[in-house]
């Protein structure tokens, strides 16, 4: 079969490999339909290793070279005998971590933050930049007519952006800020609208990015000086304290800031933004207005039927944030290349593997 593989930075190979074999009891085996392209797979194309293994590891085995991709659709072709939510001919979508039987986090639903956790297309024998492959059950949701191919490829993503949310409280009639508008802060904008927030202010520096945000209804985008932005909070806020959380997914420090001085005393900042250097924050100003910073880090993969029940209800159309697709054939060249194009103007482009 054909696979995208990553052998070192900047070495990405699309080979011939052997398919997967039959699948284990509790294991499938999938078609690969669409498969996102990740910030992630950007990063491990432009300097990696970083995630990626170059050691077995501890809990799958795998190292590089590795096939990327863990935003995918597809439809499950074999199951093993023992697999019970799916069966043949079934459309899934993946949710990529590897929780492992019995480990501390995982039996509470946390298991991304384990050590011993996996990735789909990161650290796991097989990924959806390639005709097919083979995921535990655990790791496929089954979708319903109403959640086409292209929205299940983005499950992943939105995923991502509905921990955010929870992790804000993002609620009916709250308002919230979100620093950066690439596809986790777009999609982090409709799930907060999703999730009924009457005010959602997006800042971003990128003109192309606000202007496709600014066909998204209910969401105020702003890319000018932080002090405009900050000013409209007041008016639009009640007494003008400010919003009630904001969402950094820019990973940057005068992004961070700027949540801090936006969010309401006793609000809520959630940091979703990787960042590469150690950011500047005041802590002083944190301690004054007694906010609660949290952490963000992937997401619970148990998230698989609220987000099909919202997509396919109409409430979350995460379609929107794709703005171009590629076949796998030139998916190094006018995918990755494209995406690492200072200014570019796309958000997701998603791999048609069947082209």
């Amino acid at each position: 079969m054909r696979a995208l593989r990553f052998h070192h930075a900047k070495d990405l190979r699309l080979e011939d490999v052997p398919a997967p074999g039959a699948p284990g009891d509790h294991d499938v085996v999938l078609k690969v339909i669409f498969c996102g392209i990740c910030g992630t797979d950007l990063h491990e194309y432009v300097a990696g290793p970083i995630i990626l293994p170059v050691a077995p590891h501890p809990s799958t085995g795998a190292r590089v070279p590795i096939i990327l991709g863990h935003e995918f659709s597809s439809e499950v072709v074999a199951t093993g005998a023992r697999v019970t939510a799916v069966k043949v001919g079934d459309r899934v979508a993946v949710l990529p971590h590897l929780m492992q039987p019995g480990d501390y986090y995982a039996r509470r639903n946390i298991g991304q933050f384990s050590a011993a956790t996996g990735l789909v297309g990161l650290t796991w024998h097989w990924g959806g930049m390639a005709e097919y492959a083979l995921v535990p059950e655990q790791n496929v949701v089954k979708l319903p007519d109403a959640v086409s191919n292209e929205q299940g490829a983005i499950l992943e993503p939105a995923a991502v952006a509905l921990n955010a949310i929870d992790n804000a409280e993002v609620k009916a009639g709250t308002s919230v800020l979100i620093t950066g508008a690439g596809p986790i802060g777009a999609l982090t904008a409709l799930a907060a609208r999703a999730a009924g927030a009457r005010h959602i202010f997006v800042y971003e520096p990128s003109e192309g990015r606000r202007k496709l945000l600014a066909a998204f209804d209910g969401i105020s985008v702003f890319g000018g000086p932080p002090e405009e932005l900050l000013d409209r909070i007041r008016e639009a806020t009640d007494s003008g304290v400010g919003v009630d959380a904001a969402i950094e997914c820019a990973g940057h420090h005068a992004a961070l800031d700027l949540c801090l001085r936006a969010v309401k005393c006793t609000g809520i900042i959630a940091q979703v933004g990787l960042f590469v250097a150690k950011p500047q924050v005041d802590l002083f100003k944190l301690c004054e207005k007694g906010v609660r910073l949290v952490g963000c880090w992937g997401n619970d993969i148990t998230l698989g039927p609220r987000l099909v029940g919202l997509i396919a209800g109409g409430n979350f159309p995460v379609e929107r944030i794709v703005t171009g697709q590629v076949a796998l054939s030139n998916a190094i060249e006018n995918g990755f290349e494209e995406l690492t194009k200072p200014g570019g103007s796309h958000l997701k482009i998603l791999i048609d593997v069947t082209a």
